[in-house]
């Protein structure tokens, strides 16, 4: 066994005199030295420490020393602590050292500490640890969890012990303590001594509890991984263990009404099941339900129709709505269709999905009548859930190749199989208890007059909802404990799509049924999908429902809660359930195959199944109740706290009436009932030892401030307690207390993490190293504890699974933590904490018990008898364990719980007061683990009894706690200033105040009128603050402080701002006050508003204690130094920032769209800017209608500003009207909350951007695009690259001749294209091909790091079961990626034709806003809004200023100064042009909108464009594009404006009604002058390359050259020198590219626009100076409607031109008018059929036979089908027609679309027009006469992709079809004419393709102009007509020509027959006249006649 020893030898230049203790720590494992007497300067420790070690000492393990200050009162000051890796340790076995500490600032000090330490791998002679001595191993029975011993000790497990051999100072108890072996494995030498052992002087005993608290908290606070910086957000850590931590947010996030819209897309449906169908598709959401068109005869329709479904739901409820599309088979308005099949979701599983989106994915549809049956079809659709704010990026159309792979793209979250399953799910109801009265009493009474007994006034039943289906049991009559004993059966596909299953009791009543609790069943909770995991089960166990409180009223006002809406007021009953889940075997004959809901019995289930009962102790105590808000404050008031209806003194109690009978007639109660039911009033009865008492005294409150009371509790405080009985499940809530501790640890550690990135302090690493550190600890951890009390009574299935899940689990996230640990470094902070992130999610999921067992807590406050305000404490944060990790976070701990207003009434600002605070103790435990529950109270007080005698006196609880020790102290609140406030007041602006509150006392600052970001600068000083306990105790963990921030307003209250809170830094008299922790630092504090951020404030706090000699003694308050201020006292100058000088330069440009103020518009507006007390004014605008802009460009001011940038104020920015008579009124105002993106830094001389030596020479490849954007190189000045731009001519011409040949060979014509063919649209959509590769390829990259970290992770974590996983994704992703890969291969090669860039978002976004140099700020006015998250912040823009700022501490270096051609009138901000009004040019490009929002009744809309600029507005309404969602615009519009009175230009598209005025579906904003004035100059885009005809033509009336020549000029550079050679230099860059080009009549001719372009395109590259500049591009930008603010109405594709009027005009506007479809026509001959089945059989014979004819159409052209003659009787299969069809279509050859148009209906104003893919559907009947046809099969043709016809019909066979996608295919477009042998298909009734016949067909394709020139004749007709087919003489009609008929039957079929029959009579004849004739005959020979 191996062993780590440590010799510490002295420690020493210690500063004054003292006892000293040191504390080694080594794998978590501290051991303690004795203390160190009275020594001086050098301690003299001499001690070793052992630890035995069960796995290799590893080498990046820590060995940690702390040297404490010894006090035996207070708790020890640390001095410093000493870390050191034992990586040489490892190494070499030994080692000797002296080195210094380190204190809490992480700043060395002189004192040293001197070790040896010695790692030995001994012989077992050491004492090995035994494996059950301190860590109870988990039992080996379920045969799961075979730990290896060895993995539980390793490394960073807290193996526990003491060192062998020695244990810690002889006077630990012995860690055997019965049953409690596990209390010594939590905490090593946490061990609690006897409050006496204080009083021995003995130096060996030592408060050890508090070292390791602190040990804890500093966890070494040398390893900065561990340090806590005290966050900005939370209040700081807490130190000792008395007090826990308040919670912030106030307000209830659920349950409040949000808005959603929901966008479902049915683009088509393929493999319906069925004959010859006319399916519709209906979707439902919820209750709503919309339907498609109807698409007759195809079981393939296409639809692409748009539905959208918006709701204004709280987002529990949106989200258990069920999608549910079905397809329903010839539905009209008579008859309701038959159901083909459906599918359902629940919109929950879409939200959860990345970008709440499905896209292009198939549902499969299954029948729910038949669960035998198969897959009955695919529905392709889109679906989103856009919730507000959230944005949904649609990704670009893609081609609709690749999704025609239904099996790879169906409509299922991750993870879940293609396949599924039927399964049954059975819920099972037992019984309820403690129901409420549902009835009132009256009506009670009369019942009992009227009847003559009394009842229960309760008739409950269950209902269940699952997945659209309810489910209800009976209705047990009047019963407040009804027992059902019945199942609810769903049969539902397994895994369910629908996450939660709906549990209610209801009562049954005659008019309505109401809800009286509700429960959801989360299913994602109760399963496990894992490799290893369970199905769905739960219980049975008993579920808590809570909702209103319980007493009775008619119109109950907190419905919803019940309904399972908002958090539950109050206790409403319990119920007992079970789920579990069989999966069924769909193949098994005595199958129900329905899936409706059944409801059956059940038999009863023991008492004891669901646990053995427990009695309970609730203990509480209020220390403190403060902050009761003052409407309240009048009356005496009582709190009441109550677990379940134990406590409840008003509404608690429904005494059953069964239960009373029994009463009477004096039989002993059934006692579990009485249990539950137990009231305080009876429970004397039972046992006489404990009454509960639940309430408090009643007390009258006293006044705090105007605002609030508080209750005089001082130094009595008040206690209640609570004896209950329940099951015993107390593991379940251990195990999540565990998870949530280490989860809390976690989120804490990340918070700490994140605020070190933000405030930019050093080393986040290491901080995030401990953070997992931490986690991989407390992970093993949770496996050594977890597994124990397995076989208790009421353990269900789900407990046993779920243990093992979580053990796997946590363990597997303890061994990923540790491994990231190792991979966090410096530059991948940022991934790994995401990924830390994603570990505390996967936590809480875990914590989240599903079955309930211990009832929540509920602290009422109650005035009058009336309940006012709650708190909500959850059962499991109090409830005790003797094991520290299994105890509730707040188990015997003071609490600060802040009262909230039940259910709606705590939503908006009421929620935001607090009702109440209160500083509350509570304690919950089994009742014979009693003796600890005063425990955690502060120390130092006395109990009081209830006056109550009886034997058991002693036992009893205390009514009250008196305090006898108190402390005096003084509070210091530093209040310095805060930022970003609220807007409270109409004016924008809030008048704010703030009011702190600590313990009983309030004071408040100063008002600062008129602002968002006040300096109060103000200290208060709180005398003779009185708080009880003992003072050691006190000063580690202090109450809270609140603060409240009101803004004060003349009449009426203050409005509440918000709230934050904060601990104060604590000295006691015998402290010194100075460095490290005072004067304390200003800290930013959050300030909420509800769940909402509403500032910061920045302040500090300290609290001193106010010893014997008075206040004297106390650090001295340094007078006000103001004599303006009065009394107010200023921040002292320790605490207040370090400021130095700053100058401020700001750059006024101009105001922009001011509104109204009052009705008055604005004149004479100023803007007025402010930071920290200093400011400047504009110059006043003298006419804002006429020039909005500034003369005076720049002015400047100075301010002191503090040095950290942190902590620099805001800058506020105000503009005002100077209306006459000197009257000024704030039109608006602007906070920028920080400055730092404006500080100015000097350009570094030295950096390569300023280098001038030597030429680079930059090299570029005109390869395409995609890669482009990959191969910009950054050179480095010294770099000489040269790489030559295009291709020679002598290539290009090669490339020419290679092309001629081509087409002489006459292959591949199609591959060139003809220049003249090309146009605009070509462009525009090959770049969208482009933008999508790129696309692809990030994703690809994305997907592929994403692997590689995760086979990084597994490969060092779980070693093979997660790289098989990896492996088959890679697998899967290789595929796909081989998909893409073959379909580019497959592509052929595109011709070179010139892109534009596609940007899939705004310009802005790309280019920054246009902000480089001016910047908008919005100007606000109007309260704000308080929606979530202030999303409605845009109905309080009143304007816009543009500006810029810029900052620079003083004084500036003299470089800049001295430049030549600087202007000191406009300090930095030079070169920049003047703000004159100019005119322009506005040429504004539409290309298409996608995705519209329907704005008619039948889910389309009519839009057209308006565009509005200034004063011009131009409306396109005569050309509105009929019933389109993605309608295609192209147009352009010239517009003529003049900045900057008209800047914002307003994209709108509306929806054209023909009566009523129109709707705006969306419009998009863009601000043209900051795109004008850019240095991006994103006037006119430039294009990839220059031609001066054709489709590519330059658009700007600046040639490249020019513009060239421009910049060079505008930004001072050195340039262009064109010289020969086609190379170009500016500044030290030369460029290469061609010289010549080519005019529209072919002649070339030399010229340098090319390489000016090439320049242009390559900007970025130029030093100094240099910037992407905007490219030739189509800008996709989001619709809003201002309406539904926040939600994307559609997408509208656009670019817009600027051309300013003093350059040379522009030519004529690009066409880029939507491509006219061009007109063909196709013929297809049907020449024959063959092996047609047989369906008929004959009247005469019986024999099969078909009458066969062919029809064929056009998809989306059902009307105009096409019919052949019939082929009649024929009987084999063959059929000869010789028929023509001739279908006429438009096509639009980019989209591969046909274009039709056609009205919707005979109401329809106008036409519609469709897109549609083109397939042509070829199909096969049988004729009948007197019956409808039978369908017999049929085949449908892509005519862009379809199987090339086989030779001969035998070659022709079903694979054409099932191997659609590996055979090779054609296009008729390309191939003109085929022909060929294809086969019919139908489906049998097992859903199997069977081969029904095959057609030889020929089809032609020719344009509209062809077909004029040969026209043809439909079916055999003039002109071409097609000969006579040469069918059999049978083929004709019998009863036409019934002779005809009769002769072929008797010739062709009967002619042997019927000469068999003639040759037979004739012989029969011949027998016959033989033996007639023959006696005659004989007679007559005889005779001799």
């Amino acid at each position: 066994m191996m062993a780590l020893v440590v010799h510490l030898k002295k420690v020493s230049h210690l500063r004054g005199k003292g006892d000293r203790i040191a504390k080694v720590t080594f794998r978590g494992l501290p051991f303690c030295s004795r203390v160190a007497e009275n020594c001086g300067d050098v301690a003299h420790f001499n001690e070793t420490f052992r630890w035995p070690i069960a796995s290799r000492l590893d080498e990046n393990e820590m060995l940690e020393i702390q040297v404490y200050n010894y006090s035996k009162v207070f708790s020890n000051r640390l001095v410093g602590t000493f870390c050191m890796v034992l990586q040489k340790v490892a190494e070499e076995g030994h080692l000797e050292l002296t080195d210094t500490l380190i204190d809490e600032n992480n700043t060395s000090i002189k004192t040293s500490v001197t070790i040896e330490i010695r790692y030995q791998a001994t012989d077992g002679s050491a004492g090995t640890w035994i494996d059950g001595e301190f860590l109870e191993v988990p039992d080996d029975r379920d045969g799961v969890f075979a730990f290896e011993t060895d993995s539980l000790l390793s490394g960073q497990s807290h193996g526990s012990g003491t060192s062998h051999g020695r244990s810690l100072h002889g006077s630990i108890p012995t860690f055997r303590k019965a049953g409690k072996g596990v209390f010594s494995a939590m905490k090593l030498g946490k061990i609690k001594n006897s409050k006496d052992d204080h009083k021995r002087d003995e130096p060996a005993v030592l408060d050890m509890e508090d070292l390791d608290r602190k040990a804890m908290r500093l966890a070494g606070t040398l390893e900065p991984d561990t340090i806590s910086l005290a966050s900005v957000t939370a209040v700081t850590t807490n130190v000792s263990n008395k007090r826990s931590k308040p919670d912030i947010k106030m307000e209830p996030g659920s349950g409040r009404p949000v808005d959603y819209q929901i966008s479902i897309t049915v683009v088509e449906a393929r493999q319906l099941i069925g004959l010859n169908m006319d399916p519709v598709v209906c979707v439902e959401v919820g209750d709503d339900k919309k339907y498609t068109s109807m698409k007759e005869s195809t079981n393939c329709p296409y639809y692409n129709e748009y539905f959208v479904f918006d709701f204004h739901v709280p987002p529990d409820v949106l989200f258990d709505k069920i999608i549910k599309l079905s397809v329903i088979h010839s539905k009209n308005l008579l008859r309701s269709g038959t159901l083909v099949g459906t599918f359902k979701m629940d919109v929950g599983t879409v939200y959860s999905q990345p970008e709440h989106q499905f896209y292009h994915k198939w549902a499969i549809l299954s029948d729910p009548d038949d669960i035998t049956a198969g897959c009955k079809g695919y529905v392709k659709c889109d679906i989103a859930v856009v919730g507000k704010g959230d944005n949904i990026k649609t990704p670009h159309k893609a081609n609709e190749t690749d999704e025609d792979d239904i099996e790879g793209n169906l409509l299922l979250p991750e993870g879940i199989p293609a396949e599924r399953q039927w399964a049954r799910f059975y819920v099972k109801i037992y019984r309820a208890e403690g129901l409420p009265k549902m009835n009132t009493t009256i009506m009670a009474n009369v019942k009992k007059a009227f009847i003559g007994e009394n009842r229960d006034l309760v008739d409950p039943y269950v209902q269940v909802q699952f997945a659209g289906q309810k489910g209800k049991t009976s209705v047990q009559k009047s019963s407040y404990e009804p027992i059902w004993n019945e199942q609810i059966v769903f049969t539902e596909l397994f895994p369910p799509l629908c996450k939660r299953i709906k549990v209610q009791i209801r009562d049954s009543d005659k008019v309505n049924d109401v809800a009286i609790g509700t429960h959801f069943i989360d299913l994602r909770k109760i399963s496990n999908d894992g490799d290893k995991g369970f199905l769905p089960t739960l219980g049975p166990a008993w579920v808590n429902m809570y909702g209103s409180t319980r007493q009775y009223t008619l119109m109950d006002e907190h419905q919803d809660l019940n309904e399972g809406i908002g958090e539950g007021v109050s206790f409403r009953a319990r119920l007992l359930l079970s789920v579990a889940v069989e999966i069924l075997d769909t193949t098994s004959p005595e199958i129900i195959s329905s899936s409706d809901v059944q409801v059956e019995g059940v038999s009863n289930i023991s008492e004891s199944a669901t646990g053995k009962m427990e009695e309970f102790f609730l203990f509480g105590s209020f220390l403190e109740a403060t902050m009761v808000d003052r409407k309240i404050g009048d009356k005496p008031i009582t709190f009441e706290i109550t677990i379940g209806n134990y406590g409840n003194q008003i509404d608690g109690v429904s005494k059953s009436a069964a239960a009373k009978k029994k009463k009477k007639d004096g039989e002993s109660e059934d006692e579990e009932n009485e249990l539950i039911l137990n009231s305080s009033e009876d429970e004397g009865e039972e046992d006489g030892d404990l009454v509960s008492v639940s309430t408090t005294p009643l007390m009258r409150p006293v006044i705090t401030d105007r605002n609030y009371f508080h209750l005089p509790y001082f130094e009595k405080k008040p206690c209640v307690y609570i004896k209950s009985w329940w099951q015993d499940q107390r593991r379940r809530l251990y195990n999540s207390n565990i998870m949530d501790k280490i989860a809390d640890k976690l989120e804490e550690g990340l918070n700490d993490v994140q605020e070190i990135i933000k405030t930019e302090k050093a080393f986040p690493e290491r901080r995030l190293r401990g953070v997992l550190e931490e986690l991989s600890v407390g992970c093993s951890r949770f496996v050594a504890l977890a597994n124990k009390d397995v076989n208790l009574a009421g353990r269900t299935k789900l407990d046993r699974e779920r243990l093992k899940s979580c053990m796997r689990e946590i363990d597997s996230m303890g061994q990923q933590a540790k491994q990231l640990r190792s991979q966090v470094k410096k530059n991948t902070v940022k991934d790994r904490l995401k990924l830390a992130q994603s570990f505390l999610q996967r936590l809480r999921f875990l914590a989240d018990e599903p079955q309930h067992s211990i009832p929540d807590v509920f602290i009422w406050m109650m005035s009058n008898n009336k309940r006012i305000a709650y708190a909500r404490v959850p059962s499991k944060d109090i409830l005790y364990s003797t094991v520290d990790e299994e105890t509730g976070k707040d188990c015997g701990k003071v609490k600060a719980a802040f009262l909230k207003l039940p259910g709606k009434k705590s939503f908006g600002p009421a929620g935001w007061t607090v009702q109440a605070k209160l500083e509350l103790y509570l304690w919950l435990g089994v009742n014979r683990q009693r003796k600890d529950f005063l425990s955690g109270l502060p120390n130092g007080f006395e109990e009081v009894k209830a006056a109550q005698g009886g034997p058991g006196l002693l036992s009893l609880p205390p009514v009250s706690l008196v305090y006898e020790m108190k402390q005096v102290f003084q509070l210091r609140a530093h209040m310095y200033q805060a930022r970003s406030l609220f807007a409270a007041d109409s004016s924008g602006l809030s008048d704010p105040f703030a009011r702190v509150f600590f313990s009983t006392h309030s004071q408040v600052t100063e008002v600062l009128s008129e602002t968002l970001c006040p300096t109060w600068d103000q200290l208060l000083v709180f005398d003779d603050v009185e708080l009880f306990g003992e003072a050691s105790e006190l000063r580690d963990d202090p109450p809270i402080i609140v603060v409240e921030i009101y803004d004060q307003d003349t009449v009426g209250k203050a409005e509440f701002i918000g709230r934050t809170f904060a601990k104060p830094t604590i000295k006691m008299c015998d402290e010194h006050y100075g460095p490290p922790r005072f004067p304390p630092q200003l800290e930013y504090f959050q300030i909420y508003r509800g769940n909402c951020t509403a500032g910061e404030l920045l302040a500090a706090f300290e609290l001193l204690q106010i010893g014997q000699g008075g206040k004297a003694d106390l650090p001295p308050i340094e007078g006000s130094t103001d004599s303006e201020r009065g009394p107010i006292l200023p921040v002292p100058l320790g605490i207040r920032p370090v400021l130095s000088r700053y100058r401020i330069e700001v750059l006024f440009w101009g105001l922009r769209d001011l509104k109204r103020i009052n009705l008055a518009q604005v004149d004479r507006p100023r803007v007025d800017i402010e930071c920290a007390g200093r400011g400047v004014q504009s110059v006043l605008i003298q006419n804002y209608k006429k020039n909005p802009n500034f003369s005076t460009l720049v002015k400047w001011f100075e301010v002191d500003l503090p040095e950290n940038e942190l902590l620099h104020p805001p800058l506020n920015i105000r503009v005002v009207d100077c209306r006459a008579f000197g009257r000024y009124i704030l039109v608006g105002s602007h906070a920028v909350s920080s400055l730092r993106r404006f500080i100015y830094s000097p350009p570094d001389k030295t950096s390569n951007n300023w280098a001038s030596a030597g030429d680079v020479v930059v090299n570029l490849d005109t390869e395409p695009q995609i890669r482009k954007m990959d191969t910009v190189v950054k050179l480095d000045a010294m770099s000489d690259a040269v790489v030559k731009v295009d291709m020679t001519e002598e290539e290009a011409d090669k490339e020419k001749k290679k092309k001629k040949k081509k087409k002489k060979g006459g292959m591949d014509e199609e591959e060139e294209t003809d220049e003249r063919v090309l146009d605009w649209w070509s462009k525009y959509f090959a770049s969208i091909e482009t933008l999508k590769e790129t696309l692809r390829t990030q994703e690809a990259a994305h997907a592929e790091a994403e692997e590689r970290e995760e086979m990084e992770i597994a490969a060092e974590v779980t070693g093979s079961k997660m790289k098989e996983k990896s492996r088959e994704k890679k697998s899967a992703k290789d595929k796909k990626k081989g998909q893409t890969l073959e379909s580019s291969e497959k592509t052929p090669v595109k011709s070179k034709v010139d892109e534009l860039v596609v940007f899939n978002k705004e310009l802005e976004s790309e280019f920054g806003s246009f902000e480089d140099w001016l910047h908008t700020f919005n100007l606000y006015r109007g309260k704000a809004g308080d929606d979530d998250e202030h999303a409605l912040d845009d109905d309080r823009i009143v304007g816009r200023f543009k500006g810029s700022l810029c900052m620079y501490k003083l004084p500036l270096s003299e470089e800049i100064t001295r430049e030549a051609g600087y202007d000191p009138n406009m300090g930095m901000f030079q070169s920049i042009p003047h703000n004159d009004p100019i005119n322009v040019l506005v040429r504004i490009y539409v290309v298409r909108a996608t995705d519209l929002h329907p704005a008619d009744i039948n889910g389309k809309a009519d839009p057209y464009i308006v565009i509005k600029l200034g004063k011009t507005e131009v409306k396109d309404k005569e050309n509105y594009i009929s019933k389109q969602l993605n309608p295609v615009f192209g147009k352009s519009f010239d517009i003529e404006a003049t900045f900057p009175m008209e800047s914002m230009l307003t994209v709108s598209v509306y929806d054209w009604d023909l009566v009523g005025t129109d709707d705006l579906i969306g419009e998009t904003k863009i601000d043209l002058e900051n795109r004008f004035y850019s240095k991006f100059r994103a006037t006119c885009g430039i294009s990839s390359s220059y031609s001066v005809h054709g489709y590519n033509i330059w658009r700007d009336p600046m040639k490249p050259t020019q513009i060239l020549t421009r910049l060079c000029k505008e930004g001072k550079i050195d340039g262009p020198h064109y010289g020969p050679g086609g190379k170009v230099k500016v500044a030290n860059r030369i460029f290469t590219g061609p010289t010549e080009i080519e005019d529209e009549n072919g002649l070339k001719k030399q010229t340098e626009e090319h390489l000016a372009l090439t320049v242009l395109n390559h900007w970025e590259e130029i030093p100094r100076v240099g910037c992407k500049l905007v490219p030739e591009h189509v800008e996709t930008r989001p619709l809003l409607n201002p309406d539904k603010p926040g939600i994307e109405q559609g997408r509208i594709e656009m670019w817009v031109d600027m051309f300013p009027s003093d350059m040379p005009a522009p030519g004529p506007a690009l066409d880029i008018s939507p491509r006219k479809p061009k007109r063909y026509e196709l013929r297809v001959i049907i020449w024959n059929t063959d092996e047609v089945i047989l369906e008929d059989d004959d009247y005469f014979t019986g024999e099969k036979s078909s009458d066969i004819f062919v029809r064929g159409w056009l998809k989306g052209q059902q009307e105009d089908k096409q019919d052949t003659d019939v082929h009649y009787h024929s009987l084999t299969g063959e059929g000869n027609f010789n028929w023509r069809f001739v279908f006429p279509f438009e096509y639009l050859v980019a989209e591969e679309k046909i274009v039709i148009s056609k009205k919707e209906s005979m109401f329809s104003w106008d036409e519609t027009e469709y897109k549609i893919p083109p397939r042509l559907t070829l199909q096969v009947w049988d004729a009948d006469h007197f019956s409808a046809d039978d369908f017999l099969g049929a085949i449908e043709l892509d005519l862009n992709r379809f199987p090339r016809g086989a030779k001969t019909a035998k070659q022709c066979s079903l694979d054409m079809i099932r191997n659609e996608h590996e055979l090779p295919t054609i296009s008729i477009f390309k191939q003109k004419r085929v022909k060929g042998w294809w086969p019919f298909v139908a489906r049998d009734e097992n859903d199997e393709m069977e081969l029904t016949g095959k057609v030889e067909a020929e089809l032609h394709l020719v344009t509209a102009e062809e077909a004029e020139k040969s026209p043809v004749g439909l079916g055999r007709n003039e002109p071409d007509p097609l000969e006579k087919p040469n069918r059999p003489d049978t083929t004709f009609l019998w009863f036409l020509s019934p002779l005809k008929a009769i002769r072929y039957l008797v010739c062709n079929r009967y002619k042997w027959l019927i000469i068999k029959i003639v040759l037979v009579l004739l012989l029969l004849i011949m027998v016959g006249l033989f033996l007639y004739s023959m006696p005659g005959y004989l007679v007559k020979k005889l005779l001799g006649a």
